[in-house]
């Protein structure tokens, strides 16, 4: 894959550029979906997109628990939907010759086998997921013939009511019994496959408190072999995404988040 690579600071300020340019489009979807306050209603899904090779990114999509319906009457996999992924997507087109979709946005069951025609899938608010048994194994299935996750928007226990990282290791366990979870180090390739990013201390956060926490399970257990999910843990990357055209967060915080989820994608896509 070839990738145009700039200067860090053209590629920061083509990052607000871009963010600035959704504005209208980002606000416009927020009024039809009710904005921040608006009255609860079905979360609508878009029909999917056919496989035909080129990058479309998929969200995954799961039963939610009771209790986590608390956005709008929303299930708790949509949070963000679409706008988030949409305004990555426009950013990961300036930053590389990728050639993704940018407004289609595939949402898919890790049951569904659709989803092993692409290399890198995207969930969240994991601790309201009722996973069922076939979901345990195809999530497995999916793992281990070379798919990525990228867990997001994982909120600790008692954040907006939620069940916090037990719920999650469970589930992960009858998907991996031996798997584990281990703290990410700033000098994994992860950080490094296309931004430099130097340090993960202190990294932005848009609602949670305390600092981030970021994990990954690797192939056997082993940092040095294929990192199979990285977890954003007591944070909301996507979050940025999602407000950078609405002049919620600093500029400089929404250009480490959009940097963070170029460089997951990228990794996903050559690893």
């Amino acid at each position: 894959m070839a990738l145009k690579l700039t200067t860090r600071r053209r590629v920061a300020a083509l990052l607000t550029v871009l963010a600035l340019a959704g504005l209208a489009t980002t606000a416009l979807a927020q009024r039809r979906r009710g904005g921040l306050g608006g009255p609860s209603r079905p979360m609508p899904v878009r029909s999917n997109t056919p496989y035909d090779g080129r990058f479309t990114f998929v969200r995954v999509t799961y039963e939610t628990a009771p209790g986590g319906f608390w956005w709008r009457g929303q299930p708790a996999w949509s949070h963000g939907y679409p706008i988030a992924e949409q305004n990555l997507m426009k950013i990961m087109n300036e930053v590389s010759y990728l050639g993704a979709r940018e407004d289609e946005i595939n949402t898919l069951a890790v049951d569904d086998p659709e989803i092993s025609k692409y290399p890198v899938a995207y969930v969240i608010e994991v601790s309201w997921w009722q996973m069922t048994d076939r979901e345990a194994n195809a999530l497995r299935a999916y793992i281990q013939k070379g798919g990525f996750v990228i867990v997001d928007d994982f909120k600790a226990t008692g954040d907006f009511g939620s069940p916090g990282w037990e719920v999650f290791e469970a589930n992960m366990r009858r998907v991996f019994p031996a798997a584990r979870f281990l703290e990410m180090a700033p000098s994994h390739p992860v950080f490094h496959s296309f931004f430099e990013i130097e340090t993960l201390a202190g990294f932005p956060q848009a609602y949670n408190a305390g600092p981030a926490v970021f994990r990954g399970m690797f192939q056997d257990n082993d940092p040095s072999k294929r990192l199979q999910m990285i977890v954003n843990y007591n944070t909301d990357i996507s979050q940025f995404w999602e407000w950078s055209g609405r002049g919620f967060r600093p500029f400089d915080e929404t250009n480490e988040a959009y940097k963070l989820g170029v460089n997951y994608l990228i990794y996903g896509l050559t690893h």
